[in-house]
């Protein structure tokens, strides 16, 4: 089963425009990410899909390979899709270019859980929700799941609902799952979803694997305790900063 991880990196992003080439310690976004993806053992490749000149410039300096796209996708699950005509992969990964911490073992036991026995159309990841602030923002997206670990529900709501008991009091039995922004998808997949129309569940909370959900699609949630930050923003930006001060060894 041959694995490409391919980061979907548009230039424009409404909360933090030039996102990818924005700098930490002195190295783009998006190359930071790439070399904590290539770190993953299950990886053969990690390609960047862009609609963007400059984004392409500094990955293929940076020793990498892109793949130009068209700038119209409305998420990164289309602009992916569209790169893998280009790429010999079995399954792709799909990790987020905002994620320049993200753990290659993590990557890792996603490509394992989707060579399980049930094979999974789609694998993603989830982290135990402990605060009640952050359970309660719709940014967070809250996941439920079955008793094999795949997906029943994704929501920006709180999910489970307590119809009886204040949500504090369970913050501590794990019943809330924040959902991560990591996929891995069959090739068989991916080209199917071109043929999606997008669903009333996706369009109403803004959550593209609703799409994947409400058509049928098996997805399976992995559990991690990873909790180091993705950028969405500026501010976001100068917490890794801090990060990095606090985790002097992170990249050695």
């Amino acid at each position: 089963m041959r694995t490409v991880a391919v980061i979907p990196a548009r230039f424009a992003s409404t909360r933090f425009p030039a996102k990818m080439l924005a700098e930490l310690e002195g190295v783009p976004l998006v190359v930071r990410t790439l070399r904590q993806a290539a770190k993953a053992s299950s990886v053969e490749e990690v390609v960047v899909a862009t609609d963007d000149e400059r984004i392409v410039r500094v990955v293929e300096e940076a020793g990498f390979r892109a793949c130009r796209t068209r700038a119209d996708h409305p998420s990164g699950t289309d602009r992916i899709a569209e790169a893998v005509g280009t790429l010999d992969a079995d399954l792709v990964v799909n990790v987020q270019g905002d994620e320049p911490f993200i753990d290659p073992e993590l990557i890792d036991r996603l490509v394992a859980r989707m060579g399980e026995e049930d094979r999974p159309d789609i694998g993603t990841a989830c982290t135990p929700i402990f605060d009640i602030e952050e359970l309660r923002s719709p940014s967070v997206v809250k996941v439920v799941r079955n008793e094999r670990g795949c997906a029943l529900y994704f929501s920006r709501s709180v999910i489970p609902f307590s119809r009886d008991e204040d949500p504090t009091s369970l913050l501590d039995r794990q019943v809330y799952f924040r959902h991560l922004g990591l996929y891995a998808y069959r090739r068989a997949f991916l080209a199917r979803w071109e043929t999606l129309p997008p669903h009333p569940l996706e369009t109403t909370e803004k959550l593209e694997q609703l799409r994947a959900l409400a058509h049928g699609a098996s997805i399976a949630v992995i559990e991690t305790a990873q909790t180091a930050p993705g950028i969405d923003t500026p501010e976001d930006l100068e917490a890794a900063h801090d990060f990095l001060k606090q985790h002097p060894d992170f990249y050695l």
